[in-house]
């Protein structure tokens, strides 16, 4: 019998208090799970187990093996899951929760060609955003952005934004370009409601030094589109991240102001549940969504 299955033998018999059972639960026999602690024994060249005719216990030394061997058998086990997981094919459904404004941003074409790649794969993706109990909630993934909160979740970083000041030609028009940060204290502004800073916006002078700003304008919303489509209107300046903004730019719907205000690249994760392994539907998902914003900067938005 091999080295790792003396291990379990022996560990199974400390889990079990005896032969008997740990011959039961390994489904051998008593014979062969004796043989397999006396050859470990033998091979250690020391007594792991005190043996009574009712019980069966560890010695010093056996107990601070049986940690390590206990291990041993685990990480064993989790590679065997862990080749068996990368033969699977990605199959089954996956309930994603997305930010309204990312997925309206693109991200459903990102998704409608990850299903194109897997046509085994089904995806509920729900628009929400505010912050969801991935667990409790019965999510396998949730799109988060900026900083994340200490938790037992996992992440991986897929791709980075920015967030830029922006307003309407007509609205620069009827009330001036404002040409320094303090100069947004005389206009209306406009603000998305969940933002990690509450009512404050922080902006980077061209200085370097960061002030803040008191975004308690006539709007605040818990949108991003929302706020974008506010300020396309013309009743204020928004300060709004770039898959948000779509063409807005591009089209003249809105103008940057104060280019160097704008935010530094922030990250934008993949947040799925614990686990040794995802399953290879999440995995799959998680690497698509890595290879396809691979090499887009904060300032190449596409989606």
């Amino acid at each position: 019998m091999d080295r790792l299955a003396e291990m379990e033998a022996f560990v199974t018999v400390v889990d079990a208090g005896g032969f008997t059972e740990a011959a039961r639960k390994l489904e051998v026999s008593k014979s062969a799970i004796s043989k397999s602690v006396s050859a470990l024994e033998g091979r250690l060249g020391v007594r792991l187990l005190n043996r009574t005719t009712r019980r069966v216990n560890p010695t010093d030394v056996g107990l601070a093996y049986y940690d390590r061997a206990r291990a041993v058998i685990r990480d064993a086990r989790d590679a065997d899951s862990m080749v068996t997981a990368m033969q699977d094919m990605p199959k089954g459904s996956l309930r994603i929760s997305v930010p309204v404004s990312f997925g309206i941003g693109g991200f459903s074409k990102v998704i409608a060609g990850f299903l194109a790649a897997y046509p085994e794969v089904e995806i509920d993706m729900v628009l929400d955003d505010r912050f969801v109990e991935l667990v409790a909630e019965g999510y396998d993934l949730a799109i988060r952005i900026g900083t994340l909160a200490d938790s037992s979740l996992k992440a991986r970083k897929i791709a980075e934004a920015r967030i830029h000041l922006v307003a309407s030609p007509e609205y620069l028009a009827a009330h001036g370009t404002p040409i320094t940060i303090e100069a947004l204290n005389q206009h209306d502004l406009l603000h998305y409601s969940y933002l990690s800073t509450g009512n404050f916006w922080r902006l980077r002078s061209s200085s370097g030094q960061e002030r803040q700003i008191r975004a308690g304008g006539r709007l605040t919303v818990n949108n991003a589109n929302s706020l974008r489509k506010a300020a396309e209107t013309g009743i204020g300046i928004a300060w709004i991240p770039n898959f948000a903004l779509g063409d807005s730019l591009t089209s003249g719907r809105l103008v940057e102001i104060l280019p160097e205000t704008a935010s530094e690249p922030f990250g934008v994760y993949a947040v799925y549940p614990p686990g040794p392994f995802p399953q290879p539907k999440l995995r799959a998902l998680i690497d698509y969504l890595v290879e396809h914003y691979r090499g887009q900067g904060p300032d190449q938005w596409e989606g």
